[in-house]
């Protein structure tokens, strides 16, 4: 078993790496920060993020743990006091997983070539300055010309964040789905969107044909160079995201620890 591990530069995560890696050699787990079997990200829920797409190339068979440094995180499972827990719940690890669907976005430029990404929790294009202009097709047939600020497409996971900012449904992550909710949409008698927010299954499409050069493309943490993109295509991916499944939380009760207060 090889353990990497992912920290954000804060003083308080940088301290309990040091304690996390001392107690897991101690436990004679391997540290490899290469080539993984399992990340331990610590840190908030932007720095697992960040973690994702570090070893994104080799998610298909590593898993996550996310260790919050401050108060618990979406996606973060563990708190600094159960370090000693977690330190042992590695070393003695059998292989258990939760596994949840990603979004795959590809851009596609006027010469012809295309770029795939993939993200854990969405994608979203928006035009700072002026109105963003662009056709959005379901498959191959046209459903609208898009005008306003922007769009998001959100994972089931990621449904909780921009996309919830949006008006967007909060999807359980065994719905195989992604979604795409409207940014400040533009809605009178000359101009008209759905107005809600799409939710597409696996296996469909939702292409953005934009009309101009002057948006921004921003996928999780990172973001594309816009210049000459013709296409911007979404769907679910056909890799997903796993994650060690020692005291995996419930999605609901993530949901309602994030935004529910107790009654």
């Amino acid at each position: 078993m090889k353990i990497a591990i992912f920290n954000n530069n804060v003083t308080s995560s940088q301290k309990i790496t040091q304690a996390l890696i001392l107690g897991l050699r101690k436990r004679h787990v391997v540290i490899d920060n290469e080539n993984p079997d399992i990340v331990v990200s610590v840190g908030g829920d932007g720095t697992l993020l960040g973690a994702f797409q570090h070893y994104v190339d080799q998610i298909e068979h590593i898993r996550f743990v996310g260790l919050h440094t401050g108060h618990l995180g979406f996606y973060t499972d563990w708190l600094t006091s159960g370090l000693d827990e977690l330190i042992d719940s590695l070393a003695k690890d059998n292989g258990q997983k939760v596994t949840y669907p990603l979004l795959e976005m590809t851009v596609v430029y006027d010469s012809g070539e295309h770029y795939k990404f993939l993200a854990l929790n969405e994608a979203a294009i928006k035009q700072p300055i002026g109105t963003l202009v662009a056709d959005i097709y379901l498959g191959d047939q046209l459903f609208e010309r898009f005008r306003g600020d922007g769009i998001a497409v959100a994972t089931p996971t990621g449904s909780t964040a921009y996309n919830k900012a949006n008006g967007g449904a909060v999807l359980h992550p065994n719905i195989p789905a992604i979604q795409m909710s409207e940014i400040a949409s533009i809605n009178n008698r000359v101009f008209r969107t759905l107005g809600s927010p799409l939710v597409v299954p696996e296996g469909q499409e939702i292409i953005m044909k934009p009309k101009s050069d002057h948006f921004l493309v921003m996928y999780d943490q990172s973001d594309i160079k816009v210049k000459n993109i013709t296409e911007l295509r979404f769907r679910v991916a056909d890799k997903k995201v796993h994650f060690a499944a020692y005291r995996h939380v419930d999605f609901w009760q993530r949901v309602h620890r994030a935004f529910i207060s107790d009654i």
